[in-house]
């Protein structure tokens, strides 16, 4: 179809407690936590957004944290990897920056051209720092002291782990995304969104991984569609392709459509509006409990259940 999807849109995991999850992603990390909210699904446990300080597609990051879950570990069929856009000569910075937090970090490395830093969050899960000269001039603030200089801007891309990578790189050829080349086992797609955040997925071939999902793994990936109508359009194309799609489901900041990528990974397509200054002002972010207005008549009950938060 003549639409093509641009860009990574939001990215969710499972974490541990909250209170860990908040001190990493906000005090370590940097990230502003621009939306606590409840998992609609499931409302005694929070679903926490962290992006940069506008919130912009594909910069958002978001957690379902629970108290008490098994450890998890890559396996064939998810996304194995998170990786930042960081401006131009910025990984000496957050070397420094990680030293002083206590968060230990792998060897600097370079895949495609693109110098990285490999680190691991407090759950396990990997993150690269990669350092993106497209996104330098993206405006942020970072938070927990990170000097806005070097802050996040949103994310580089991702690595989905594969029994086989053919079916799912003729669904991202599908898209719109573009194959730039091969290097160590790994087959790069490009798309350019206006940003140039979310730009990247790489396919990596790994039949023998078999982790299991739990804390520290990445539940689905999401990608950008501007409006109501193109995501439509795109769950019509879906269902003629054979993917069974979940109806449009109403995440208040955004609305999404799910399906299972031929090699397992779960994918969502989202929309860009109505965005996340919906129910609280851009300098307000993530600073109230929101909840969707079907529970607002339990607000009381919710509150009292939720774990305690200090942000």
């Amino acid at each position: 179809m003549s639409k093509k999807i641009k860009g990574l849109h939001h990215i969710t995991a499972v974490s541990g407690p909250p209170q860990e999850n908040y001190d990493f992603y906000s005090n370590t990390l940097g990230l502003r936590l621009t939306k606590k909210t409840i998992n609609f699904d499931d409302p005694l446990t929070y679903h926490l957004y962290y992006a940069n300080y506008n919130a912009t597609p594909g910069s958002s990051i978001t957690f379902f944290p629970w108290d008490h879950v098994t450890q998890g570990a890559p396996s064939a069929g998810e996304a194995t990897a998170v990786d930042y856009a960081i401006p131009k000569n910025s990984i000496g910075y957050w070397k420094n920056r990680l030293d002083e937090c206590g968060v230990t970090f792998d060897k600097q490395s370079r895949l495609f051209g693109f110098d990285m830093l490999p680190l691991h969050d407090n759950d396990d899960m990997l993150i690269r720092l990669v350092e993106d000269d497209r996104v330098s001039s993206l405006k942020t603030k970072g938070m927990g002291g990170v000097d806005d200089t070097h802050a996040i801007r949103g994310f580089f891309g991702t690595t989905l782990s594969l029994a086989d990578t053919a079916r799912t790189a003729e669904l991202l050829a599908e898209f719109g995304w573009q194959h730039h080349k091969r290097e160590n086992g790994i087959e790069r797609f490009t798309s350019k969104p206006e940003n140039n955040l979310g730009t990247m997925v790489d396919l990596k071939k790994e039949p023998d991984l078999n982790g299991r999902f739990g804390r520290g793994s990445i539940h689905h990936i999401a990608f950008r569609v501007p409006d109501d109508e193109t995501q439509l359009e795109w769950r019509e194309n879906l269902l003629q392709m054979g993917f069974q799609v979940t109806p449009v489901q109403n995440r208040d900041y955004f609305r999404s459509i799910y399906f299972r990528e031929p090699g397992g990974v779960l994918f969502e397509l989202a929309t860009d509006i109505p965005g996340f200054t919906k129910d609280e002002p851009l300098e307000a972010l993530g600073q109230k409990l929101k909840l969707p207005a079907w529970y607002e008549n339990k607000r009381e009950q919710i509150e009292a259940q939720l774990p305690a938060l200090e942000t």
